[in-house]
Protein backbone atom coordinates (compact mmCIF):
# COMPACT_ATOMS: atom_id res chain seq x y z
CA UNK A 1 0.00 0.00 0.00
CA UNK A 2 2.79 2.44 0.92
CA UNK A 3 4.62 1.57 -2.30
CA UNK A 4 1.46 2.36 -4.26
CA UNK A 5 1.14 5.74 -2.52
CA UNK A 6 4.80 6.50 -3.19
CA UNK A 7 4.45 5.70 -6.88
CA UNK A 8 1.17 7.62 -7.17
CA UNK A 9 2.76 10.73 -5.63
CA UNK A 10 5.25 10.86 -8.51
CA UNK A 11 2.46 11.37 -11.07
CA UNK A 12 1.48 15.06 -11.21
CA UNK A 13 -2.22 14.57 -11.95
CA UNK A 14 -2.71 11.95 -9.25
CA UNK A 15 -0.71 14.07 -6.81
CA UNK A 16 -3.17 16.94 -7.38
CA UNK A 17 -6.07 14.59 -6.66
CA UNK A 18 -4.41 13.39 -3.46
CA UNK A 19 -3.79 16.96 -2.30
CA UNK A 20 -7.39 17.90 -3.11
CA UNK A 21 -8.66 14.91 -1.10
CA UNK A 22 -6.47 15.89 1.86
CA UNK A 23 -7.74 19.48 1.63
CA UNK A 24 -11.38 18.32 1.76
CA UNK A 25 -10.58 16.10 4.75
CA UNK A 26 -8.95 19.09 6.48
CA UNK A 27 -12.14 21.14 5.95
CA UNK A 28 -14.16 18.23 7.33
CA UNK A 29 -12.02 17.96 10.45
CA UNK A 30 -12.27 21.74 11.01
CA UNK A 31 -16.06 21.49 10.79
CA UNK A 32 -15.97 18.65 13.32
CA UNK A 33 -14.43 21.05 15.84
CA UNK A 34 -16.92 23.93 15.40
CA UNK A 35 -19.67 23.63 18.07
CA UNK A 36 -23.33 24.45 17.51
CA UNK A 37 -24.48 27.43 19.62
CA UNK A 38 -26.76 27.23 22.68
CA UNK A 39 -25.50 23.75 23.73
CA UNK A 40 -23.56 22.79 26.87
CA UNK A 41 -21.14 20.23 25.43
CA UNK A 42 -19.77 19.18 28.84
CA UNK A 43 -23.15 17.81 29.98
CA UNK A 44 -23.56 16.10 26.60
CA UNK A 45 -20.12 14.44 26.80
CA UNK A 46 -20.88 13.09 30.27
CA UNK A 47 -24.16 11.69 28.96
CA UNK A 48 -22.53 9.97 25.96
CA UNK A 49 -19.92 8.27 28.14
CA UNK A 50 -22.66 5.82 29.20
CA UNK A 51 -23.88 5.17 25.64
CA UNK A 52 -20.78 3.71 24.00
CA UNK A 53 -22.39 0.37 23.08
CA UNK A 54 -25.73 1.73 21.83
CA UNK A 55 -26.78 3.01 18.41
CA UNK A 56 -25.85 6.51 19.55
CA UNK A 57 -22.38 5.21 20.37
CA UNK A 58 -22.13 3.79 16.85
CA UNK A 59 -23.15 7.16 15.39
CA UNK A 60 -20.52 8.84 17.55
CA UNK A 61 -17.82 6.49 16.22
CA UNK A 62 -18.80 7.18 12.60
CA UNK A 63 -18.80 10.94 13.18
CA UNK A 64 -15.37 11.02 14.80
CA UNK A 65 -16.77 12.13 18.21
CA UNK A 66 -18.63 15.03 16.56
CA UNK A 67 -21.98 13.54 17.57
CA UNK A 68 -21.16 13.67 21.29
CA UNK A 69 -19.67 17.16 20.96
CA UNK A 70 -22.68 18.61 19.08
CA UNK A 71 -20.60 20.21 16.34
CA UNK A 72 -21.95 21.38 12.98
CA UNK A 73 -21.02 17.99 11.49
CA UNK A 74 -22.60 16.03 14.35
CA UNK A 75 -24.95 14.06 12.06
CA UNK A 76 -21.96 13.19 9.84
CA UNK A 77 -22.83 11.04 6.81
CA UNK A 78 -25.64 9.12 8.52
CA UNK A 79 -28.48 11.01 6.71
CA UNK A 80 -26.82 10.33 3.34
CA UNK A 81 -26.24 6.64 4.13
CA UNK A 82 -29.84 6.23 5.29
CA UNK A 83 -31.15 8.04 2.22
CA UNK A 84 -29.04 5.89 -0.12
CA UNK A 85 -30.27 2.69 1.50
CA UNK A 86 -33.90 3.80 1.35
CA UNK A 87 -33.66 4.83 -2.32
CA UNK A 88 -31.94 1.53 -3.24
CA UNK A 89 -34.71 -0.43 -1.54
CA UNK A 90 -37.38 1.69 -3.25
CA UNK A 91 -35.72 1.02 -6.61
CA UNK A 92 -36.45 -2.67 -6.00
CA UNK A 93 -39.99 -2.13 -4.73
CA UNK A 94 -41.14 0.56 -7.21
CA UNK A 95 -40.98 -0.48 -10.91
CA UNK A 96 -40.70 3.12 -12.16
CA UNK A 97 -37.58 3.76 -10.07
CA UNK A 98 -36.15 0.37 -11.09
CA UNK A 99 -36.55 1.24 -14.79
CA UNK A 100 -35.01 4.66 -14.17
CA UNK A 101 -32.01 3.05 -12.45
CA UNK A 102 -31.40 0.24 -14.95
CA UNK A 103 -32.60 1.69 -18.27
CA UNK A 104 -32.31 5.44 -17.74
CA UNK A 105 -28.58 5.54 -18.46
CA UNK A 106 -26.54 8.52 -17.26
CA UNK A 107 -29.61 10.76 -17.11
CA UNK A 108 -31.42 8.22 -14.95
CA UNK A 109 -28.47 7.99 -12.56
CA UNK A 110 -28.47 11.78 -12.23
CA UNK A 111 -32.17 11.75 -11.33
CA UNK A 112 -31.58 9.02 -8.74
CA UNK A 113 -28.70 11.07 -7.29
CA UNK A 114 -30.95 14.16 -7.11
CA UNK A 115 -33.66 12.19 -5.30
CA UNK A 116 -31.02 10.90 -2.87
CA UNK A 117 -29.83 14.47 -2.16
CA UNK A 118 -33.32 15.73 -1.36
CA UNK A 119 -33.93 12.64 0.79
CA UNK A 120 -30.68 13.34 2.66
CA UNK A 121 -31.86 16.85 3.56
CA UNK A 122 -35.26 15.54 4.70
CA UNK A 123 -33.70 12.82 6.85
CA UNK A 124 -31.21 15.37 8.19
CA UNK A 125 -34.10 17.55 9.35
CA UNK A 126 -35.75 14.61 11.11
CA UNK A 127 -32.54 13.43 12.78
CA UNK A 128 -31.56 17.00 13.68
CA UNK A 129 -34.91 17.55 15.39
CA UNK A 130 -34.64 14.23 17.25
CA UNK A 131 -31.12 15.15 18.38
CA UNK A 132 -32.38 18.54 19.59
CA UNK A 133 -35.14 16.83 21.64
CA UNK A 134 -32.56 14.51 23.22
CA UNK A 135 -30.30 17.46 24.09
CA UNK A 136 -33.23 19.32 25.59
CA UNK A 137 -34.35 16.33 27.69
CA UNK A 138 -30.84 15.94 29.10
CA UNK A 139 -30.71 19.59 30.17
CA UNK A 140 -27.77 20.38 27.90
CA UNK A 141 -29.26 23.57 26.43
CA UNK A 142 -27.78 26.89 27.55
CA UNK A 143 -30.81 28.72 26.16
CA UNK A 144 -34.11 27.22 25.05
CA UNK A 145 -36.76 28.65 22.77
CA UNK A 146 -38.19 28.46 19.27
CA UNK A 147 -35.36 30.52 17.75
CA UNK A 148 -32.70 28.37 19.43
CA UNK A 149 -34.44 25.19 18.25
CA UNK A 150 -34.56 26.45 14.65
CA UNK A 151 -30.87 27.43 14.70
CA UNK A 152 -29.76 24.08 16.16
CA UNK A 153 -31.85 21.89 13.84
CA UNK A 154 -30.98 23.85 10.68
CA UNK A 155 -27.28 23.86 11.61
CA UNK A 156 -27.26 20.08 11.99
CA UNK A 157 -29.13 19.67 8.67
CA UNK A 158 -26.86 22.11 6.81
CA UNK A 159 -23.83 20.28 8.19
CA UNK A 160 -25.05 16.92 6.86
CA UNK A 161 -25.81 18.49 3.45
CA UNK A 162 -22.33 20.08 3.37
CA UNK A 163 -20.69 16.73 4.16
CA UNK A 164 -22.65 15.17 1.28
CA UNK A 165 -21.36 17.91 -1.05
CA UNK A 166 -17.77 17.46 0.18
CA UNK A 167 -18.02 13.73 -0.47
CA UNK A 168 -19.27 14.33 -4.01
CA UNK A 169 -16.34 16.69 -4.66
CA UNK A 170 -13.86 14.03 -3.53
CA UNK A 171 -15.53 11.43 -5.76
CA UNK A 172 -15.36 13.74 -8.78
CA UNK A 173 -12.03 15.51 -8.31
CA UNK A 174 -10.18 13.40 -5.74
CA UNK A 175 -9.30 9.77 -5.07
CA UNK A 176 -11.83 7.04 -4.24
CA UNK A 177 -15.40 7.28 -3.03
CA UNK A 178 -15.83 10.57 -1.17
CA UNK A 179 -18.38 9.37 1.39
CA UNK A 180 -16.24 6.34 2.24
CA UNK A 181 -13.13 8.52 2.58
CA UNK A 182 -14.93 10.86 5.00
CA UNK A 183 -16.18 7.90 7.03
CA UNK A 184 -12.62 6.52 7.03
CA UNK A 185 -11.24 9.85 8.34
CA UNK A 186 -13.90 10.00 11.07
CA UNK A 187 -13.00 6.58 12.46
CA UNK A 188 -9.24 7.06 12.10
CA UNK A 189 -9.43 10.32 14.06
CA UNK A 190 -10.40 8.31 17.18
CA UNK A 191 -7.42 5.95 17.03
CA UNK A 192 -4.71 8.30 18.44
CA UNK A 193 -6.78 9.16 21.54
CA UNK A 194 -7.64 5.48 22.01
CA UNK A 195 -3.97 4.51 21.77
CA UNK A 196 -2.96 7.23 24.26
CA UNK A 197 -5.69 6.08 26.67
CA UNK A 198 -4.50 2.45 26.43
CA UNK A 199 -0.87 3.42 27.04
CA UNK A 200 -1.90 5.61 29.99
CA UNK A 201 -3.96 2.77 31.50
CA UNK A 202 -1.02 0.44 31.05
CA UNK A 203 1.39 2.82 32.78
CA UNK A 204 -0.98 3.48 35.69
CA UNK A 205 -1.83 -0.19 36.16
CA UNK A 206 -5.47 0.17 35.12
CA UNK A 207 -4.74 -2.27 32.30
CA UNK A 208 -2.55 -5.34 32.66
CA UNK A 209 0.27 -6.10 30.22
CA UNK A 210 -1.34 -9.38 29.00
CA UNK A 211 -4.57 -7.51 28.23
CA UNK A 212 -2.64 -4.84 26.29
CA UNK A 213 -0.75 -7.48 24.31
CA UNK A 214 -4.02 -9.32 23.71
CA UNK A 215 -5.59 -6.18 22.22
CA UNK A 216 -2.62 -5.65 19.86
CA UNK A 217 -2.57 -9.30 18.75
CA UNK A 218 -6.36 -9.27 18.33
CA UNK A 219 -6.27 -6.14 16.15
CA UNK A 220 -3.51 -7.59 13.94
CA UNK A 221 -5.39 -10.88 13.59
CA UNK A 222 -8.68 -9.13 12.77
CA UNK A 223 -6.99 -6.92 10.15
CA UNK A 224 -5.39 -9.97 8.53
CA UNK A 225 -8.72 -11.81 8.47
CA UNK A 226 -10.54 -8.79 7.02
CA UNK A 227 -7.95 -8.37 4.24
CA UNK A 228 -8.12 -12.09 3.41
CA UNK A 229 -11.93 -12.26 3.29
CA UNK A 230 -12.28 -8.91 1.47
CA UNK A 231 -10.20 -10.26 -1.42
CA UNK A 232 -11.75 -13.75 -1.33
CA UNK A 233 -14.28 -14.74 -3.97
CA UNK A 234 -16.00 -17.83 -5.30
CA UNK A 235 -15.51 -18.17 -9.05
CA UNK A 236 -18.12 -20.08 -11.04
CA UNK A 237 -16.75 -21.24 -14.44
CA UNK A 238 -18.61 -19.88 -17.47
CA UNK A 239 -18.31 -21.27 -21.01
CA UNK A 240 -19.54 -19.39 -24.07
CA UNK A 241 -20.66 -21.41 -27.07
CA UNK A 242 -19.30 -20.69 -30.53
CA UNK A 243 -21.48 -18.88 -33.03
CA UNK A 244 -20.90 -17.86 -36.63
CA UNK A 245 -21.79 -14.33 -37.74
CA UNK A 246 -21.13 -13.82 -41.43
CA UNK A 247 -17.70 -15.22 -42.11
CA UNK A 248 -16.43 -14.81 -38.57
CA UNK A 249 -16.76 -17.10 -35.56
CA UNK A 250 -17.41 -15.58 -32.13
CA UNK A 251 -17.43 -17.07 -28.64
CA UNK A 252 -15.89 -20.27 -27.45
CA UNK A 253 -13.90 -18.63 -24.67
CA UNK A 254 -13.97 -19.57 -20.99
CA UNK A 255 -14.36 -17.11 -18.13
CA UNK A 256 -15.79 -17.08 -14.63
CA UNK A 257 -18.52 -15.43 -12.59
CA UNK A 258 -16.97 -13.90 -9.44
CA UNK A 259 -18.95 -13.91 -6.20
CA UNK A 260 -17.33 -12.03 -3.34
CA UNK A 261 -17.45 -13.80 0.00
CA UNK A 262 -18.43 -10.58 1.78
CA UNK A 263 -20.46 -8.80 -0.90
CA UNK A 264 -22.61 -6.86 1.59
CA UNK A 265 -19.69 -5.15 3.33
CA UNK A 266 -20.32 -3.77 6.80
CA UNK A 267 -24.01 -2.93 6.29
CA UNK A 268 -25.36 -6.10 8.03
CA UNK A 269 -23.39 -5.13 11.16
CA UNK A 270 -24.72 -1.57 11.11
CA UNK A 271 -28.33 -2.69 10.71
CA UNK A 272 -27.99 -5.49 13.27
CA UNK A 273 -26.40 -3.05 15.72
CA UNK A 274 -29.28 -0.62 15.21
CA UNK A 275 -31.97 -3.26 15.80
CA UNK A 276 -30.26 -5.06 18.69
CA UNK A 277 -29.49 -1.80 20.52
CA UNK A 278 -32.88 -0.22 19.87
CA UNK A 279 -34.39 -1.01 23.32
CA UNK A 280 -31.29 0.27 25.15
CA UNK A 281 -31.21 3.35 22.92
CA UNK A 282 -34.86 4.17 23.58
CA UNK A 283 -34.32 3.63 27.31
CA UNK A 284 -31.41 6.08 27.22
CA UNK A 285 -33.86 8.91 26.46
CA UNK A 286 -35.75 8.32 29.72
CA UNK A 287 -34.95 8.04 33.41
CA UNK A 288 -33.46 4.77 34.58
CA UNK A 289 -36.06 2.52 36.34
CA UNK A 290 -35.57 1.61 39.98
CA UNK A 291 -33.81 -1.64 40.89
CA UNK A 292 -36.06 -4.63 41.39
CA UNK A 293 -38.67 -3.48 38.87
CA UNK A 294 -39.56 -5.39 35.71
CA UNK A 295 -38.12 -2.75 33.39
CA UNK A 296 -34.82 -2.69 35.29
CA UNK A 297 -34.51 -6.46 34.89
CA UNK A 298 -35.48 -6.25 31.21
CA UNK A 299 -32.88 -3.59 30.47
CA UNK A 300 -30.25 -5.59 32.31
CA UNK A 301 -31.11 -8.69 30.25
CA UNK A 302 -30.69 -6.81 26.95
CA UNK A 303 -27.60 -4.91 28.02
CA UNK A 304 -24.98 -4.81 25.21
CA UNK A 305 -22.66 -6.96 27.34
CA UNK A 306 -25.26 -9.65 28.15
CA UNK A 307 -25.36 -13.12 26.61
CA UNK A 308 -28.86 -12.56 25.20
CA UNK A 309 -27.75 -9.41 23.40
CA UNK A 310 -24.71 -11.17 21.89
CA UNK A 311 -26.84 -14.07 20.60
CA UNK A 312 -29.52 -11.78 19.13
CA UNK A 313 -26.84 -9.51 17.62
CA UNK A 314 -25.07 -12.49 16.00
CA UNK A 315 -28.30 -13.91 14.52
CA UNK A 316 -29.37 -10.50 13.19
CA UNK A 317 -26.03 -10.11 11.38
CA UNK A 318 -26.58 -13.43 9.62
CA UNK A 319 -30.17 -12.49 8.71
CA UNK A 320 -29.18 -9.09 7.29
CA UNK A 321 -26.25 -10.71 5.46
CA UNK A 322 -28.71 -12.90 3.55
CA UNK A 323 -31.04 -9.94 3.03
CA UNK A 324 -28.34 -7.79 1.44
CA UNK A 325 -26.95 -10.60 -0.74
CA UNK A 326 -30.47 -11.21 -2.08
CA UNK A 327 -30.82 -7.54 -3.00
CA UNK A 328 -27.41 -7.23 -4.66
CA UNK A 329 -27.23 -10.60 -6.45
CA UNK A 330 -30.20 -11.88 -8.49
CA UNK A 331 -29.55 -15.47 -9.72
CA UNK A 332 -32.53 -15.43 -12.14
CA UNK A 333 -31.35 -12.23 -13.82
CA UNK A 334 -27.78 -13.53 -14.11
CA UNK A 335 -29.00 -16.85 -15.59
CA UNK A 336 -31.12 -14.99 -18.16
CA UNK A 337 -28.19 -12.76 -19.15
CA UNK A 338 -25.96 -15.80 -19.63
CA UNK A 339 -28.60 -17.47 -21.78
CA UNK A 340 -29.00 -14.36 -23.98
CA UNK A 341 -25.24 -14.13 -24.56
CA UNK A 342 -24.77 -17.82 -25.26
CA UNK A 343 -23.06 -18.56 -21.94
CA UNK A 344 -23.60 -21.54 -19.67
CA UNK A 345 -22.16 -23.19 -16.59
CA UNK A 346 -20.60 -26.57 -17.50
CA UNK A 347 -22.86 -29.39 -16.30
CA UNK A 348 -26.01 -27.27 -15.98
CA UNK A 349 -28.65 -26.45 -18.55
CA UNK A 350 -29.48 -22.81 -19.26
CA UNK A 351 -32.42 -21.28 -17.46
CA UNK A 352 -33.80 -22.56 -14.16
CA UNK A 353 -31.08 -25.21 -13.46
CA UNK A 354 -28.44 -22.49 -13.84
CA UNK A 355 -30.26 -20.05 -11.56
CA UNK A 356 -30.83 -22.79 -8.96
CA UNK A 357 -27.12 -23.64 -8.96
CA UNK A 358 -26.12 -19.97 -8.62
CA UNK A 359 -28.59 -19.53 -5.77
CA UNK A 360 -27.18 -22.62 -4.01
CA UNK A 361 -23.63 -21.30 -4.29
CA UNK A 362 -24.80 -17.83 -3.21
CA UNK A 363 -26.39 -19.25 -0.04
CA UNK A 364 -23.18 -21.07 0.90
CA UNK A 365 -20.98 -18.03 0.23
CA UNK A 366 -23.37 -15.72 2.11
CA UNK A 367 -23.41 -18.05 5.12
CA UNK A 368 -19.62 -17.96 5.36
CA UNK A 369 -19.52 -14.19 4.87
CA UNK A 370 -22.24 -13.61 7.48
CA UNK A 371 -20.51 -15.87 10.01
CA UNK A 372 -17.29 -13.95 9.38
CA UNK A 373 -19.03 -10.62 10.02
CA UNK A 374 -20.72 -12.02 13.13
CA UNK A 375 -17.42 -13.23 14.60
CA UNK A 376 -15.68 -9.93 13.85
CA UNK A 377 -18.51 -7.94 15.48
CA UNK A 378 -19.07 -10.19 18.53
CA UNK A 379 -15.46 -10.90 19.56
CA UNK A 380 -14.71 -7.30 20.72
CA UNK A 381 -17.93 -7.33 22.79
CA UNK A 382 -16.96 -10.61 24.46
CA UNK A 383 -13.44 -9.35 25.13
CA UNK A 384 -14.80 -6.04 26.47
CA UNK A 385 -17.12 -7.89 28.87
CA UNK A 386 -14.44 -10.35 30.01
CA UNK A 387 -11.78 -7.69 30.59
CA UNK A 388 -14.29 -5.11 31.97
CA UNK A 389 -12.90 -2.53 29.54
CA UNK A 390 -15.24 -0.07 27.80
CA UNK A 391 -14.83 1.58 24.43
CA UNK A 392 -13.70 -1.42 22.37
CA UNK A 393 -17.04 -3.14 21.76
CA UNK A 394 -17.40 -1.29 18.45
CA UNK A 395 -13.79 -1.99 17.44
CA UNK A 396 -14.65 -4.79 15.01
CA UNK A 397 -17.07 -2.61 13.05
CA UNK A 398 -14.57 0.26 12.90
CA UNK A 399 -11.73 -1.97 11.69
CA UNK A 400 -13.88 -3.53 8.95
CA UNK A 401 -14.79 -0.07 7.64
CA UNK A 402 -11.24 1.27 7.83
CA UNK A 403 -9.60 -1.73 6.17
CA UNK A 404 -12.32 -2.00 3.51
CA UNK A 405 -12.05 1.68 2.53
CA UNK A 406 -8.23 1.49 2.52
CA UNK A 407 -8.26 -1.53 0.19
CA UNK A 408 -10.77 0.09 -2.19
CA UNK A 409 -8.79 3.36 -2.28
CA UNK A 410 -5.54 1.54 -3.05
CA UNK A 411 -7.27 -0.35 -5.88
CA UNK A 412 -8.56 2.96 -7.23
CA UNK A 413 -5.05 4.41 -7.14
CA UNK A 414 -3.60 1.37 -8.90
CA UNK A 415 -6.27 1.60 -11.61
CA UNK A 416 -5.48 5.27 -12.25
CA UNK A 417 -1.75 4.57 -12.31
CA UNK A 418 -2.31 1.76 -14.79
CA UNK A 419 -4.24 4.14 -17.06
CA UNK A 420 -1.37 6.65 -16.95
CA UNK A 421 1.24 4.01 -17.83
CA UNK A 422 -0.80 2.31 -20.54
CA UNK A 423 0.72 2.74 -24.01
CA UNK A 424 -1.93 2.44 -26.65
CA UNK A 425 -1.76 2.59 -30.45
CA UNK A 426 -1.86 6.42 -30.40
CA UNK A 427 1.66 6.44 -28.95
Amino acid sequence: MFQTLRNAWKIAEIRKKLLFTLFILLLYRIGNAVPVPYINTKILLDYFNNLQNTVLGLYNVMSGNAFSSATIFALSIQPYINASIIINLLCIAIPALERLQKEGGEEGQKKIATITRYSTVAIGLIQGFAYYIMIKNQGALIQSGIWQAIVIVLTFTAGSALIMWLGEQVTEFGIGNGISIILFASIISRFPSGAITSITNLSTGAMSLPAFIGIIVGIVAIVGLIVFVSNAERRIPIQYSKRVVGRKMYGGQSTHLPMKVNMSGVMPIIFAQSFASLPATIAAFFRQPAEGTFWHGFLKAIDPSSVLYIIVYFMLIIAFGYFYSTIQFNPIEIANNLKKNGGFIPGFRAGKPTSDFIRKVLNKVTLFGSLYLGVIAVLPIIFSSASRMTGIALGGTSIIIVVGVALETVKNLEAQMLMRHYKGFLE
